[in-house]
């Protein structure tokens, strides 16, 4: 099973971008799918998680209220809506998933898709 991320570029300050994550085998089990950013020199950072079965979702205090989380089902696909982008948020996403958990560690999950790279400039 692989994860295909997509949906990256450049946009101005207030603005937005969606991303978008796709799991390859559509009968692939899946408990929680979420996103990470990884910004230049740093480590990467939980953004929002979202919960396959119980369909609750999580998100880093810094996103909320900026940042939507959405899924569809049939193309098991997880989408990150992100609406006044701030340069802050400049990075490199990533989406994972996993089969037993959500948490907010990246070493847990145990898929991944490529990375997206969002900049946002002022």
């Amino acid at each position: 099973v692989q994860l295909q991320a997509s949906g990256g570029g450049l946009v101005q300050a207030g603005g937005a971008l969606r991303l978008s994550c796709a799991a390859s085998e559509r009968t692939f089990t899946i408990y929680a799918m979420g996103w990470f950013r990884q910004a230049p020199g740093t480590g990467r950072e939980f953004v929002g998680a979202h919960n396959w079965i119980t369909g609750n979702t999580y998100y880093t205090d810094s996103v909320k209220g900026r940042f939507t989380i959405s899924r569809d089902n049939a193309k098991k696909t997880l989408y990150l809506q992100m609406n006044s982008l701030k340069p802050e948020d400049t990075a490199v996403y990533y989406c994972a998933a996993d089969q037993r958990w959500l948490t907010t560690h990246p070493s847990d999950y145990e898929l991944w898709g490529q990375g997206t790279l969002v900049t946002v400039s002022s």
